[in-house]
């Protein structure tokens, strides 16, 4: 148990040796005198002896401050390999938002079809939402804008998320002024500078989709 417990089982052969101990007594009961007989009682102890396997020891030396990747592309190079799993905190995030942002769960669909449709709802969300970031960060390195003040109470942000743009259009509104169901007259969202700045900086591919999604 010891040894599991500290992963060294395999490092170690250890074997129980049985060790008999004998003791005396005496065959009738009386004082002992020069004619009492005795005789042997012999009790079975085990001890433990173990050694170091020096050949597993040797084994494992070889690869001792390895970090092993396993990937199914064979058309990869082991820098490509090692480049596309740093990539792994990202996807990580993605789930975390998953769970957390978008509140994916609980799920109580049955049907294994509808499940894989809702997913690939989420999966459409996500892809949007990284698109939405990628596009800011790109336009914030392209100008040379270090931070932006987008954070609650104008606080600076470096790297925006989806999350903190999309609640920076929160309060956006647009009324439209109606006579027997017959449009009169609409009026546009007064947008502040910060939000004018974040959709130049989205450019035009990208402003349908945050006008859509922060709906103005």
């Amino acid at each position: 148990m010891i040894l599991q417990e500290n992963r060294v089982q395999r490092y170690l052969r250890v074997k129980r040796v049985p060790r008999p101990e004998h003791t005396f007594k005496q065959k009738q009961r009386g004082r002992p005198g020069p004619d009492t007989e005795y005789r042997r009682v012999t009790v079975r102890r085990y001890d433990l002896l173990w050694t170091i396997d020096q050949a597993a020891i040797d084994y494992d030396k070889k690869s001792d401050g390895m970090y092993p990747l396993i990937c199914n592309d064979r058309n990869l190079t082991a820098a490509q390999v090692l480049e596309a799993h740093k990539g792994q905190p990202t996807i990580e995030k993605r789930f975390e938002q998953i769970k957390t942002v978008h509140q994916i769960a609980p799920v109580f669909l049955k049907n294994p079809g509808r499940i894989e449709a809702l997913f690939t709802l989420y999966f459409l969300a996500l892809l949007v939402q990284a698109l939405i970031e990628r596009e800011l960060r790109l336009a914030m390195k392209r100008e040379k804008i270090k931070e932006l003040p987008i954070y609650p109470e104008q606080r600076l942000c470096k790297r925006p998320t989806t999350e903190q743009i999309l609640r920076l259009f929160s309060l956006a509104e647009r009324h439209t002024l109606l006579c027997n169901d017959t449009l009169v007259q609409s009026f546009a969202p007064q947008l502040t500078e910060i939000q004018l700045q974040t959709l130049d900086l989205h450019g035009d591919n990208s402003r349908p989709i945050m006008s859509a999604m922060c709906g103005m």
